[in-house]
């Protein structure tokens, strides 16, 4: 990769097209494939979050009964 240095004279906003540019070379996924991959992070991440809300729960209640008795 080569970085360009701005020169006093050269366009501030050349970075944009080059930007431009190499988006369009990207290949990106179909938009099937997007909606399946995104479904799977949704799931992974409520069981996540389930599971550590329990953890968190447990080590509440722990803590309430080993430190305040109750």
């Amino acid at each position: 990769m080569t970085y360009h240095t701005t020169k006093r004279g050269g366009s501030r906003f050349r970075i944009f097209g080059e930007v431009i540019t190499e988006l369009k070379k990207v290949v990106w996924l179909p938009k099937r494939e997007v909606a399946y991959l995104t479904v799977i992070v949704l799931i992974v991440c409520i069981i996540a979050g389930l599971a550590l809300g329990f953890i968190d729960i447990g080590f509440a209640d722990f803590a309430s009964k080993f430190f305040l008795g109750g």
